[in-house]
């Protein structure tokens, strides 16, 4: 993606002081002067951000603000190792508000709608983030955070909910219980913006299906901003991101440099107006690519395209590098199975294995089924996995993040 001149500009405005506000910036570009540079060519020279580099700074250590002028702070959902903890000022938390109404906007969310907000409250930024973008739009917030899912399917019946806000996790949970309760006919939703983790086409049929909904594919991480970045439109075919609030590259995930737009690798974000914890040249292992070309909604905003997956959640079995995609495509080829799979791979007699589990109903004959998939997984990948076909609703479902890979091999 060529560098706009506004977006340059914003760069190396926040250059001239960056190294003087943050302690941060001023040990990692140490032996750079950044307010030298005057180009894309240059940008691209400079060295990038991971979350490892977040951890080390923990806990404020990113701050390029005085301490007074932190009103909040949030942190990456994550379970293991040190957390990243990123400060926002009242001017982050205003442009995320206008990034995120921006989103419901393009999904054809009015102020005349009632919200159901189903993601989480607290450090993470999701709820939080859904209720500031619907109370900025002007909409009713109907915030009732994660879980209970009876409640959730009371309120969303008796407030008469419009819009659901969920993981595509829950909102596959939520469209299962509608279904089995036959309640359908007794709720009024009409959209869905939906979020938080890579979902394939098959989960997305369904919960368009079973819910009757149209639903949008929202994007965002906590270190830059939270969700609300980026959303898809009508005519679902990318997500659209607020180029005057980011800057995007797309690096080959070998040499980690820029690629042509249309070409797949690793998303890198540089934050253009944050103040609290501006981000350069952040990598987040999130792969994708830039959609070239303008969309038919007539939106300005550039495309990024679904997000297929991260360039660190590669399973390496049986020497073969493998991805959660491949096995889901392979998946998706047989229409007697549902969206739902589970991968476990474990080490067993001196030899790693790979069990995949997957569902389908009770008019099919389990056992042929495995045969064929393990048949077809054997031709994708190279090696024949153990398949496990279940009944309709065994697997587990998840309010939050579904965990499709479980790596038993280490415990």
């Amino acid at each position: 993606m060529e560098m706009k001149p506004e977006q340059l500009a914003a760069i190396c405005e926040q250059f001239k002081t960056l190294k003087g506000k943050s302690l941060f910036y001023a040990r990692k570009f140490a032996d750079i002067d950044i307010s030298k540079i005057k180009s894309q060519e240059e940008f691209e020279q400079l060295p990038f951000t991971d979350k490892a580099d977040l951890r080390d700074a923990y806990p404020l250590g990113l701050a390029a603000v005085p301490e007074e002028k932190i009103a909040r702070i949030h942190s990456s959902s994550g379970t293991t190792g040190t957390p990243v903890i990123i400060p926002y000022t009242n001017k982050d938390i205003d442009d995320w508000a206008t990034m995120f109404a921006r989103c419901y906007e393009m999904a054809g969310v009015t102020p005349k709608d009632r919200v159901q907000i189903t993601p989480g409250y607290g450090l993470w930024t999701a709820g939080i983030g859904f209720q500031a973008g619907v109370e900025k739009l002007g909409a009713m917030a109907i915030p009732m955070g994660p879980g209970n899912t009876e409640k959730q399917l009371k309120f969303m019946e008796d407030m008469q909910s419009t819009v659901l806000c969920a993981t595509s996790s829950y909102a596959l949970l939520l469209a299962e219980e509608i279904e089995k309760r036959g309640i359908k006919d007794r709720l009024a939703l009409k959209k869905g913006v939906i979020g938080s983790e890579r979902w394939g086409e098959k989960m997305r049929n369904r919960i368009r299906r079973e819910l009757g909904i149209q639903i949008y594919d929202i994007y965002g991480l906590t270190e830059i901003y939270g969700p609300g970045i980026g959303i898809s439109c009508d005519y679902d075919c990318g997500i659209h991101y607020w180029d005057d609030y980011i800057y995007v590259e797309i690096l080959d995930t070998d040499t980690l440099k820029p690629v042509p737009d249309g070409e797949y690798g690793e998303i890198c974000i540089t934050t253009l107006q944050k103040e609290g914890a501006p981000l350069i040249r952040f990598r987040t292992h999130d792969i994708s690519r830039i959609i070239p070309g303008e969309c038919e909604c007539g939106s300005k905003f550039p495309r990024l395209d679904s997000i297929v997956g991260r360039s660190d959640d590669m399973i390496k079995i049986h020497g073969v590098n493998v991805f959660p995609k491949q096995i889901e495509e392979v998946l998706a080829k047989f229409p007697q199975l549902s969206s739902e799979y589970q991968i476990r791979l474990s080490h067993l007699d001196g030899r790693d294995t790979m069990r995949i589990y997957v569902e389908t109903t009770g008019e099919y004959d389990f056992l042929e089924l495995a045969k064929d998939i393990a048949h077809e997984v054997k031709s994708a990948v190279g090696f024949t996995p153990l398949v496990k076909v279940v009944e309709l609703g065994i697997l587990p479902r998840s309010e939050k993040k579904t965990k499709r890979v479980i790596d038993e091999r280490f415990e």
